[in-house]
């Protein structure tokens, strides 16, 4: 059974708005991620961490949405994200997140990246 594409948007969202429970709740064992801010390349131990020590968005909003789901149980998605928080507006990064299903309705993220536009010469 797949996830249906609002469901997925819906997870992606969470990961971006939700505590850090939550986001530790979602992120698999074996993720990884890079992010614009040092050290860059992250363990899932250390983007929960990082998580933890941040305040969360208040809201972001997806374009360019793109979803492949190259075999049964997986799935990659492709976006822009716009997102804002207290004392941080305006913050865009073009991102992928993959997804890998452990269970029926039971999904974790197994990698994530985030690039900043000026990161590829485009805003």
């Amino acid at each position: 059974m797949t996830m249906e594409d609002n469901r997925i948007w819906a997870f992606e969202e969470s990961l971006w708005t939700g505590n850090a429970d939550h986001y530790r709740e979602l992120i698999d064992d074996a993720c990884v991620m890079v992010l614009p801010e040092e050290p860059f390349v992250l363990s899932s131990t250390q983007a929960i961490e990082a998580v933890a020590d941040t305040p969360r968005w208040s809201t972001v909003t997806f374009s360019e949405q793109q979803v492949m789901r190259p075999q049964e149980g997986l799935i990659t998605i492709a976006y822009r994200a716009e997102a804002e928080r207290e004392g941080r507006s305006g913050y865009v990064a073009y991102c992928t997140t993959t997804m890998r299903r452990l269970e029926h309705d039971v999904w974790r993220v197994v990698q994530h990246q985030q690039t900043p536009p000026l990161a590829i010469g485009t805003s």
